[in-house]
């Protein structure tokens, strides 16, 4: 009854627009198909193909099923052979689409952590089912270890598209210095191209990568391809037996979300339940407006913005969940070089990956597994177990002198502690916590002295300050000159310059000035001193005579006037 319900409606709904196809004798329409058999597929299961005129593109071994060309006519006498129990279109699949500092995204979730305690992925084997890799970028070739073209059928898996060497980039980029640094930069990186430069390709290759990973002890597969639609059960299978067998698969979950966040979007293979799905988030961990949702995602990372390697040596930024999908990728390549053990006993760690990578990643959103970011945003630190690093209160010391002279008794603080400097001149702040701070010494007599100062962990910090006495203060203030200009006719301009003790000019003072014509008082005059601590009288209606000036008081702010009035004379 199922196999007749199946049929019914592989005939009524994927090739009735094939059937209904007026087809020429001489040169029937082929379609593409993968055909599932009740048994292995062996000599009678291709003769199967062949005498029907169809052409075998892939024979399985991990799944019964073959993928084959077959005329459209072929299709209902396949339907009714009964060892043949599915037959599926080999539909296409596509990169998923780009919606759009170097790889912020692998700082974001902390794998700089995890490098800098020595683990690296050394040695994981991660497969990237996409459109190749250029394994001769200088990021990528150290850690390129093979492939195949599955396009072509050949064992050159070059990229002639971008975006499997972008992926390839974010998940194991070397660390050297130039250019991106990968999650996992000292893993091992398998292309596997399924997609044509147009970035399409078919279910049938997919499945027959699939298959060469396992035959090839793949530990990760990265998936930045899909579908919206359910390819069927025999695509489905193989991604099941293979992480049955050991493999984790991580795929993007797709963009076709909304801003909303309604509606189940993601795509496949990332909605099997074999496969981990994953949604991109930008730097304000936020899921992009384009991220799908639904119930089948299971992790979040970064996604939009993402710069990674391209093709012919260079670097550029793309956004999208096949951006997203390789932190989790590169990261599950750190989780597996991390001591990670078969708690279960089923003779495998994939599903520990799995549980670890879901369990560690902060959660945002709803709380616990939500439609839009999963478990979370996967961490790195967490996830490969790097301990939190040991915080020990460090010191802060030195010395304050007036050049070669100890200062003793001087005051240090780092804002929260203060100490006084012994008969050396020497002192030390002791359990200061790491951090930057500002040190300032200061001493009676002296001017104060401030230094940043950043304390690490453990660390005696040594900060020396040379303090400079403070200047002596002004005390007085006097009238140092007094001049005349003549102006021509009955005028002429007498100024008053004034200075401090210190010889340093007094603004804003107050100056009262009598003026005598031959010994006798002639006129009274004040004003006030400007910036450059002079005050200019004009003198009008002045007759012959000798003129001379005497200063009769002057006020300046904090300053006592000396009653000097220095010599002056004007004819």
């Amino acid at each position: 009854m199922i196999r007749i319900a199946t049929i019914a409606v592989l005939i009524a709904t994927l090739f009735a627009g094939l059937l209904g196809t007026a087809v020429s004798a001489s040169s029937p329409e082929m379609v593409k198909v993968i055909i599932g058999f009740d048994r292995e597929p062996g000599p009678a299961e291709e003769a199967i193909i062949l005498n029907a005129g169809g052409k075998i593109k892939h024979k399985y071994r991990l799944v019964r099923a073959l993928a084959a060309r077959v005329p459209a006519t072929a299709l209902p006498g396949l339907l009714q052979n009964p060892g043949v129990i599915s037959l599926e279109e080999d539909s296409q699949v596509f990169t998923v689409d780009i919606e759009l500092d170097n790889s912020w995204g692998v700082n974001h979730i902390a794998a700089g952590v995890v490098h800098d305690a020595g683990n690296k992925g050394a040695g994981v084997k991660v497969a990237i089912i996409d459109s190749g890799i250029d394994y001769t970028h200088p990021d990528l070739s150290a850690n390129y270890a093979g492939g195949y073209d599955f396009v072509n059928d050949d064992a050159d898996p070059m990229d002639d598209n971008g975006h499997g060497t972008h992926v390839a980039g974010t998940i194991a980029g070397r660390d050297d210095g130039v250019g991106v640094v990968g999650v996992a930069p000292e893993a091992r990186l398998y292309a596997l191209k399924i997609l044509n430069a147009n970035g399409s390709g078919y279910s049938s290759d997919v499945i027959a990568a699939i298959e060469w990973c396992i035959a090839n002890g793949i530990q990760v597969t990265n998936n930045s391809y899909g579908q919206s639609t359910n390819p069927g059960p025999v695509y489905q299978a193989v991604f099941d037996k293979a992480y049955a067998a050991g493999i984790l698969h991580v795929a993007a979950a797709g963009n076709s979300g909304n801003t909303g966040g309604t509606g189940d979007t993601v795509g496949y293979p990332a909605k099997f339940y074999s496969v981990v799905a994953v949604a991109a988030t930008d730097k304000n961990n936020v899921r992009a407006s384009w991220s799908s949702t639904g119930p089948d995602v299971e992790l979040s990372a970064p996604g939009v913005g993402i710069t990674s390697t391209l093709p012919g040596g260079g670097y550029g930024l793309s956004s999208g969940t096949s951006m997203a999908a390789p932190h989790v990728t590169g990261l599950a390549a750190l989780v597996f070089t991390s001591g990670i053990t078969d708690s279960n006993g089923n003779g495998r760690v994939n599903d520990e990956v799995r549980e670890k990578l879901a369990t560690t990643a902060d959660d945002i959103g709803a709380v616990g597994r939500d439609t839009l970011y999963g478990y979370g945003i996967v961490d790195a630190r967490e996830a490969a177990s790097v301990p939190e690093p040991i915080i020990t209160p460090g010191n802060i010391q030195g010395t304050v002198t007036d050049g070669a002279n100890p200062v003793a008794g001087a005051t240090v603080t780092d804002g929260t502690n203060v100490v006084v400097t012994d008969t050396l001149g020497e002192y030390m702040i002791t359990g200061v916590s790491p951090g930057t701070y500002t040190v300032t010494a200061s001493a009676v007599g002296y001017q104060s002295n401030s230094l940043s100062v950043t304390v690490q962990s453990g660390q005696t910090v040594i900060a020396n300050f040379d303090l400079s006495p403070v200047p002596p203060a002004a005390t007085t203030v006097g009238v140092n000159s007094i001049t005349y200009v003549r102006e021509g006719g009955k005028r002429f301009r007498m100024t008053a310059g004034l200075a401090d003790n210190l010889g340093k000019t007094v603004t804003g003072a107050s100056v009262s000035i009598d003026i005598y014509r031959n010994g006798s008082h002639f006129r009274s005059v004040s004003g006030t001193t400007g910036a450059d601590g002079k005050v200019t009288f004009r003198i009008t209606n002045v007759l012959s005579g000798t003129y001379t000036s005497k200063v009769t008081g002057v006020v300046a702010a904090g300053l006592t006037w000396d009653g000097i009035t220095p010599s002056n004379s004007y004819t």
